[in-house]
This record gives structure tokens, sequence and C-alpha cells, in this order.
């Protein structure tokens, strides 16, 4: 794994510790949706990066006034009406960034997997070809950022067979765990520009209240890659 420091600690922290009691006081009214589903229906989980991130953009000068992560997040789309993004940044009328903040808890990796592909290449999709048809008089063009939090257990990890039965799927494919094929996405979300910077972050849920309680597969997927190309993309903030 590769050193990263600590920047997202308190934001897995808040949200283990938010979807366990989420799913605490669900049990205790006695209203549980299928399989896990309740604790994804709480929402909130994701806010802690969603701050942590607001506050690294404070630091290098965004005012904060321009940062938008608990309300005010909706952005037009082309095939949609609307879109609400987890943070967006605004500055002067222009549309600065907007960032997804997506997580991935088991059982049911294969399905939600899929989900997820179709979700943020949707909404890449929509927002790109909005601004191509001048939905945010926006120069320079915005930046997009992918941040995705999985679950790191044994389903994860365990080896994924394919199904080929017309075709030969692409060999970083074959006996990929859903972890690697999550890395190969986000990965492959920024070589093919569909968004500017992707984080992928591996977490143990029996782990969340620890020092470490993350880790980070790999370095260009990491919240120092991350954290530097979203800086680049807000500056200079009086234009």
């Amino acid at each position: 794994m590769v050193p990263e420091g600590l920047v997202f600690r308190e934001a897995v922290h808040w949200f283990w510790a938010t979807r366990d009691h989420q799913l605490s006081s669900q049990r205790d009214r006695g209203a549980m949706d299928a399989g896990q589903r309740s604790a994804v229906t709480g929402g909130k989980q994701m806010d802690g990066f969603a701050r942590t991130i607001a506050q690294k953009l404070i630091a290098i000068g965004v005012p904060s006034q321009s940062i938008f992560f608990d309300k005010k997040l909706e952005l037009p789309g082309f095939y949609r009406s609307t879109k609400q993004w987890d943070l967006i940044v605004i500055t002067d009328g222009v549309l600065r960034a907007a960032i997804e903040l997506k997580s991935q808890v088991g059982p049911s990796f294969g399905n939600n997997f899929n989900n997820r592909t179709e979700e943020a290449l949707g909404t890449a999709t929509d927002i790109w070809t909005a601004y191509r048809e001048g939905a945010f008089q926006t120069e320079p063009t915005p930046w997009l950022g992918y941040l995705l939090l999985l679950e790191d257990c044994p389903q994860s990890r365990a080896p994924v067979k394919v199904a080929e039965p017309h075709f030969k799927v692409f060999p970083e494919f074959i006996n990929a765990s859903y972890a690697m094929r999550y890395e190969l996405f986000c990965r492959k979300l920024v070589r093919e520009r569909q968004y500017n910077a992707a984080c992928f972050l591996l977490s143990d849920r029996t782990q969340w209240d620890e020092d470490k309680n993350y880790t980070v597969p790999t370095e260009d997927l990491g919240p120092i890659r991350f954290f530097d190309s979203l800086s680049r993309g807000v500056r200079p903030f009086d234009n």
C-alpha cells in the first residue's frame, strides 16, 4: 500500500460511525430495509469527505461562500434537468469544480459495481454535454472529481470469474477482484478524461476507530494526487 498520510481519517471514521448508527436506529424502530439498504437510504455517510475537501479548498484560498456541500448542489444536465452533486465550487457565477462522493459496502458487490460504473459514466456524459451546450457559461473548463470508498473485506478482494460466451473480455479483468475492478475503473475514468481526477480508498469496517482506518492501493488514485489536481483546477480564484 502507498503511504499517503491520514487526510481522510476523520472522514472514514464518520462514514462507519454514521453507518452503524443508522443501522442501529432502524433496528430499534423495527424498520429495516431489505439487506443493508437501510444504511444507504439514511444518507449523510459521506459528509466527512465533503467537509475535508471543503477545508482543503479554503486552506488554498477558495472563499467559503463559493463552496457548496450541504445544500444548493443542483447543476443543470443535458439528458436530465438537474443533477445533485456532492460538492461544487462556484466563484463569480463560474463553475470551477464538481465532485462525486461514493461508497460501496458488501455483500452485494457485483450488482452495485455495475450500478456505480454506469452511474459515474452517465453523470460525466451528462455534465460534459451540458457544458458543451453552454449550460454553465464557464471558462475555463470545470474540474470534475470522483471519490470512492470501498469496504476492504475478503469478498471485495476475492477473484471474480468473468463470462465470455461470445467474445474475450479485456485481459485486466480476468480473475480481478472487485477491489481491482474499482481501481481499474477509477483509473480509466481519468485516462479517458471523464473526470479530471479520481480517489480510491479501501477501509476495513473492523478498524474504523483506528488511527490508520483506510488504505490507498495505488499512488495515482490517492488523496495527494487528487488534491493536487483539484488545487490546479480551481486556481486562480480572481478570474
